[in-house]
């Protein structure tokens, strides 16, 4: 059964995927680098600078996200699956667009 998850980039500044291909806990991460690459997602925000540090130190997989308001998100892809992931940075981008829209409703 696949899960469809709605991301919308518009409230992110940039994304940070690091992780060192040759350890085995690195494939949820591998796969949500694959999804917010897709140009559906892309297109939600083509000034949010997505860049990827692939390593060969065994390090951590790791993905950070700096949101445009200075807020940041840091996932360990070792401890979570690519639909935690998405869910966690999609949640977090519609929080910030209600913010947003509320905001902009209250000053004319």
């Amino acid at each position: 059964m696949a899960t469809k998850i709605n991301v919308v980039l518009r409230p992110v500044k940039s994304i940070a995927v690091r992780f060192c291909p040759f350890e085995s806990n690195v494939e949820s991460t591998r796969k949500f680098l694959e999804c917010i690459s897709r140009k559906k997602i892309q297109d939600t925000n083509r000034n949010c600078e997505v860049t990827v540090d692939v390593r060969h130190d065994g390090s951590e997989p790791l993905v950070d996200v700096m949101f445009a308001d200075g807020d940041r998100l840091i996932m360990k892809g070792a401890n979570l699956t690519t639909v935690e992931m998405l869910t966690a940075l999609g949640s977090r981008c519609n929080t910030k667009e209600l913010k947003a829209e509320q905001k902009s409703k209250k000053n004319p």
